[in-house]
């Protein structure tokens, strides 16, 4: 059995992965093939196209890897959610809403990354990360 000597985390627009970097940089000193992790990475996430997706890469000592690609980040569902481009530079300062309809959807979406106990749970940290960027939950 193969032991890992190495995790790297990542985050990559879906199916748009590049062998330039971040991803070239981040592989290429654990000797990873890149190219075949480019190539596996568009394959698994080409439904996510531009997503932004953090992904868990394994490195094995044989220099074999797996990887495993989680929910976008919180902030960047808030924002497509909201329509907007980027969040609040002063956090007080409203630059968008949300509804509560898209609170639960996102918190939803977003389950199985959080460390909350229950749907109600979940929505309350969706909800703090958007007031956190200046978007109002109406």
């Amino acid at each position: 059995m193969a032991t890992v000597v190495k995790k790297i985390k990542l985050q990559i627009p879906g199916g748009k992965a590049t062998p330039a970097p971040p991803v070239g940089t981040a592989l290429g000193p654990a000797g990873v093939n890149i190219g075949q992790f480019v190539t596996q990475f568009n394959d698994a996430t080409k439904d996510k196209m531009g997503v932004v997706l953090p992904v868990e890469l394994s490195v094995y000592d044989d220099r074999s890897f797996t990887f495993v690609v989680k929910v976008s980040p919180a902030s960047r569902l808030i924002l497509a959610a909201a329509g907007l481009e980027k969040g609040s530079a002063k956090a007080p300062k409203k630059v968008g809403t949300l509804t509560k309809a898209q609170v639960t959807a996102i918190a939803t979406e977003k389950m199985p990354d959080l460390n909350a106990e229950s749907q109600e749970a979940a929505e309350r940290v969706i909800i703090g990360t958007a007031r956190s960027m200046g978007v109002e939950v109406k």
